[in-house]
């Protein structure tokens, strides 16, 4: 009994110390940082097929007719990708970085794809950067917009928009070169 009283004191005694302890820092007025506006114009290269594929299919329906469309990403398909990012259309311009994540064929009647994907750079003033998409892409659609919902790096706390232009893509296996004009608004 004892022993219960003397845990139960020192508790008590600990509870009361906490209470009426005081706690001290220094408080310093608030000044935000500027706002910066970054505009990025990239190339994005998707490949689908062998032997150099940067997207590939890591599962696909089987109830959505996934099996017998002849689309390279029928819907419901999902797709891990780590596509070049390039200065320029061509695949051997010069490489600035990689395009990581993921897309599902989400559109039933018309190809949409709802990606997650995070751009990070790997060169320039820009290197170890990066945002991240998360948005719904229109493939067919010539001209897009895509949402940016986050950045770290140079770009922590991005918010802004990429505008998707289809530069050129071959419908028999589905690659695409995708010109990206994006604008961060960062801090």
């Amino acid at each position: 009994m004892g022993k219960r009283i003397g845990i139960v004191g020192f508790s008590l005694y600990l509870c009361i110390t906490f209470a009426l302890g005081e706690y001290y820092s220094k408080t310093r007025p608030f000044t935000p940082k500027q706002e910066v506006v970054t505009k990025l114009h990239f190339f994005f290269h998707d490949t689908l097929t062998s032997p150099n594929a940067s997207a590939v299919l890591i599962a696909k329906p089987t109830l959505t007719g996934g099996d017998n469309s002849s689309s390279p990403s029928p819907f419901g398909s999902l797709f891990a990708v780590d596509d070049p990012l390039t200065v320029g259309p061509d695949p051997k311009s010069e490489k600035i970085g990689n395009a990581r994540g993921m897309y599902v064929s989400s559109g039933k009647h018309a190809p949409t794809l709802t990606m997650y994907i995070d751009f990070g750079f790997t060169s320039g003033k820009f290197n170890g950067s990066s945002f991240s998409v998360f948005s719904r892409n229109t493939i067919m659609e010539k001209e897009r917009e895509a949402a940016v919902v986050g950045g770290r790096g140079r770009f922590r706390m991005a918010r802004g928009a990429a505008l998707l232009n289809t530069y050129s893509v071959n419908l028999t296996n589905g690659d695409a070169i995708v010109e990206y004009h994006v604008t961060l608004y960062h801090y």
